[in-house]
């Protein structure tokens, strides 16, 4: 089965449901590696910064996007490592993807920003035709 899973998440429904389904088949396996990529974008970052009052509101709305998805591993209780990288989502899950030797590649179909979705294309699209492992796309 699987050895080296990659999640990658952004905190929306979709990418919840992408973790418990990581999680489900890490169960099956006692000897699976889970990393949870979660990707701070630069314009996202920006307009929340703005948006906001302070950095700590900023920091405690990040983690409590990630609780549901740190609960689906601990109720599966699969160790994970969650990794936090800046940048441009689809360049940066493929290029972390593509430099690790990963035997799947999960994520939710669809992000927190359906506009630029629709101008840019999807990044799950942009990550299944480029990552050279399997890719996983939940919905």
């Amino acid at each position: 089965m699987y050895k080296r899973i990659l999640v990658a998440v952004d905190g929306s429904e979709n990418s919840h449901r992408a973790a418990k389904h990581a999680a489900q088949l890490a169960s099956l396996s006692p000897e699976v590696a889970v990393e949870v990529l979660y990707i701070l974008e630069f314009d996202r970052t920006r307009s929340d910064v703005l948006d906001n009052t302070s950095s700590d509101d900023l920091h405690i709305d990040r983690k409590k996007r990630l609780i549901p998805i740190e609960k689906a591993f601990e109720q599966f209780q699969i160790p994970h490592k969650l990794v936090i990288k800046h940048g441009d989502p689809g360049p940066i899950i493929v290029h972390f993807a593509n430099s690790g030797t990963f035997d799947l590649v999960v994520l939710g179909s669809r992000g927190l920003n359906s506009f630029q979705e629709m101008v840019l294309g999807s990044v799950s699209h942009k990550v299944a035709k480029r990552v050279t492992a399997p890719v996983l796309i939940v919905k």
